[in-house]
């Protein structure tokens, strides 16, 4: 099967996609910072033009608008435009890296330019993988604000979901600082309404269960990473970190208790998320 699957993969023509660019902007209202405020666990207040926002608040701009005549089963855009049309049915958010140079505030008018980075192929244990890797850099009037690199993963969905690596991990140090909340669909059902992300694996039990395998609705990977970027800066004197790096390990579902975590080393911070079984389900390393 892996075989077969590796035959229907054209490297060669995905690669043509590599130096593909776009720009799209956005304005930062006050009403878009409460709803991520509070879906962030963070007290919601009343944001005025001129204040700070949440870090990862560009993931809840400029997002891509499409008719429903142009979804696919899982409620993603159709495949081909911006990004390259990978035949494979399974799409996540891998990981990436963020640096933060200049804090978005209300009211900034946002520009983000993308550029399609790299396509690559692997095989694993789950099976053949696609990575596609996307630069973004995010300007406002006074300058850049955000650079960062997303990698996005395609799989087949034959054999079962990956509900966990095929090693179990390590067992997770003891966290010097945590904290916990709880992964409910209201949770995932509101961070996708503020990023305007149609994927039915973080709404839709009877698709992600019946049609995907998972056990439950899967936990967005930018809201893992954008909760470890929040514990860092709250860690830091409500500094963010120069540089933060973050790769997902195995999927977190909702139905039960997450926790943040940190140590602290003599770079900067390790931190991770994990869920209730204690088990990471992703990583970070943030620098200042």
């Amino acid at each position: 099967m892996t075989e077969a699957v590796a035959e229907k993969l054209d490297l060669d023509h995905l690669r043509q996609w590599i130096g593909r660019s776009t720009e799209a902007s956005d304005i930062v209202t006050a009403q878009l910072v409460k709803g991520l405020r509070a879906t962030l666990f963070q007290e919601i207040g009343e944001p005025k033009a001129g204040d700070a926002v949440p870090f990862t608040t560009h993931w809840c701009l400029a997002q891509p608008v499409f008719a429903m005549s142009q979804l696919s089963q899982d409620g993603h855009p159709t495949r081909g435009g911006f990004l390259p049309p990978v035949p494979l049915p399974r799409r996540m958010w891998a990981g990436g890296e963020l640096e933060f140079v200049d804090a978005l505030r209300v009211g900034d008018e946002a520009k983000r330019t993308s550029r399609i980075s790299d396509v690559t192929m692997k095989t694993g244990s789950t099976g053949v993988l696609c990575f596609v890797s996307v630069e973004h850099t995010i300007t406002t009037p006074r300058g850049t604000a955000i650079r960062e690199r997303q990698d996005i993963v395609y799989r087949d969905m034959s054999g079962a979901a990956p509900a966990a690596p095929a090693k179990a991990p390590p067992p997770a140090p003891v966290a010097k600082h945590r904290e916990s909340h709880m992964a409910d669909p209201v949770l995932l059902f509101r961070y996708s309404a503020l990023t305007f992300n149609g994927h039915r694996i973080h709404y839709d039990r009877d698709y992600v269960t019946k049609v995907e395998g998972y056990p439950g609705l899967v936990f967005h990977g930018p809201l893992q990473a954008a909760f470890i970027v929040e514990f860092a800066a709250k860690l830091h004197g409500g500094t963010p970190p120069k540089k933060l790096g973050y790769r997902g390990v195995q999927p977190l579902f909702e139905g039960s208790e997450f926790s943040v975590n940190a140590n602290d080393t003599a770079a900067g911070m390790e931190l991770w998320t994990a869920n209730s079984q204690g088990q990471p389900t992703m990583k970070g390393t943030a620098t200042w």
